[in-house]
């Protein structure tokens, strides 16, 4: 099956409904803690997607009793500690650079070494940034200069620890938030602001965490347990496959689209608000609390002008899976925008920063571009009809979706490459862009 991707005509005007994935941050975080649980946890719309499968195989590797029905997983908790392997067994954690912290943090009472391993793209990002905290509870890592592989072997006694998360790195923050339960202690994380899903799981399973909010970050403390509560979980839409279809809705001629039950988590929303600030008009509807998480329904219009923004960098941690789509709004606004402190997106799957330059300069769009900012010069007008081809992009699934959204909006030849970076994370993207393009 070939693995490209080609474009050569802008989407017709749809009106449509859908439905996405669910969410990846708490597909992983629900498998992880319904390992630690005592008795049988049940998931429905459980991601599948490629980094989801690497967590589920990873605990099944533990010892953990994994199954993957039609419409649910289940997973057979082991109890705090009570993973079962044989020495030095690996771990593949493929590309997902959130399992592969946040497992980290629930071994570091294992008393056997476990090796991490994972795919190009991850091997390049930085690790030293949880292991330097996880080793303070007494845990020991050796690695590739703080990148995978890397090599863990817990403590016999964990001890609490206090923690500055200077990054607003909610992945960080979760790992030593799941290393705190296994403590005979308090452990308290002074946390830059950043999503907070662990957070809520941890108030709706009644784990012991008190959380003060403070005007530039979280107080969080935690304590050590004995067990946790197995968790039935229906999970919602993943808000950040959906901003695909926002945008892709925004930026085509009269359409409309609803995306049901997508999760619209305070902490996850900087992608509306940066589009409000725009001059974008989303509509949130039906919004109900589920187990803490804030659920509903999304409609959005086409819209033809768009303001340029001098974007608040206080946005940056809830919308950072999110920039290049909204570099993507940008690029239509009628002026100069303006993003900065951005250096944490060059350490994602790849420099994205830099692809979202490049992504604007192959249609035209002139951009200003340092190691953490871009300033993106607008034209209301640009329609794109040259040929323009995409690859080397360290297999990146935000790449290749967002060039297929600026190809299905701006116009053009285009020939995407890596078609199979979407299985990581949201492997029926096509499929849900072919409903909305069905009549």
């Amino acid at each position: 099956m070939q693995n490209f991707i080609q474009i050569r005509e802008t989407i017709k005007p749809f009106k449509k409904k859908i439905n996405i994935e669910g969410d990846k941050s708490l597909s992983i975080r629900w498998a992880l803690l319904a390992s630690q649980s005592t008795g049988k946890s049940t998931s429905f719309n459980l991601l599948r997607s490629e980094d989801i499968i690497s967590t589920l195989s990873s605990l099944k590797k533990l010892g953990v009793k994994v199954k993957l029905l039609n419409n649910r997983c289940e997973i057979i908790g082991v109890g705090l500690n009570g993973f079962k392997y044989k020495n030095n067994t690996t771990l593949n954690c493929g590309n997902s650079g959130t399992f592969a912290r946040l497992i980290l943090g629930l071994l570091v009472h294992s008393n056997k070494q476990i090796k991490l391993i994972g795919d190009r793209s991850l091997s390049k990002r930085d690790f030293k940034r949880i292991t330097e905290p996880l080793e303070k509870f007494g845990a020991t890592f050796k690695s590739n200069s703080g990148k995978l592989p890397i090599f863990v072997k817990g403590a016999k006694n964990v001890n609490p620890i206090y923690y500055h998360e200077k990054k607003g790195s909610a992945q960080c923050k979760s790992s030593v938030m799941l290393a705190a339960l296994n403590t005979k202690g308090k452990t308290i994380i002074k946390a830059k602001k950043s999503r907070n899903h662990t957070e809520l799981l941890y108030k709706y399973l009644k784990l012991p965490i008190k959380i003060s909010k403070k005007k530039n970050y979280d107080l969080i403390e935690v304590n050590g347990v004995k067990k946790v509560k197995p968790l039935i979980y229906k999970i919602p839409s993943d808000i950040s496959s959906s901003a695909f279809f926002i945008v892709l809705t925004l930026l085509s001629k009269k359409s409309e689209l609803l995306i049901k039950n997508v999760n619209i988590n305070p902490s996850r929303v900087g992608l509306i608000k940066i589009l409000r600030l725009m001059n974008v008009k989303i509509k949130i509807m039906n919004s109900v609390n589920y187990k803490g998480e804030q659920i509903a329904n999304l409609f959005i219009k086409s819209q033809k002008n768009f303001r340029p923004i001098n974007c608040p960098t206080n946005l940056n941690t809830s919308t950072i899976d999110e920039f290049l789509l909204i570099f993507l709004v940008a690029a239509k606004a009628n002026g100069v925008s303006y993003f900065k402190k951005l250096s944490e997106l060059n350490k994602k799957e790849s420099p994205r920063l830099k692809w979202g330059a490049k992504i604007l300069n192959k249609i035209g769009i002139k951009t200003e571009v340092t190691n953490e900012s871009i300033k993106i010069y607008g034209n209301p007008n640009i329609k794109v009809s040259k040929q323009i081809v995409i690859k080397n992009f360290l297999k990146d699934h935000r790449v290749f979706m967002t060039c297929v959204i600026a190809a299905l909006t701006f116009g053009g030849h285009w020939k995407i490459n890596d078609k199979k970076s979407i299985n990581s994370s949201f492997p029926t993207f096509l499929e849900k862009l072919n409903e909305i393009r069905s009549k």
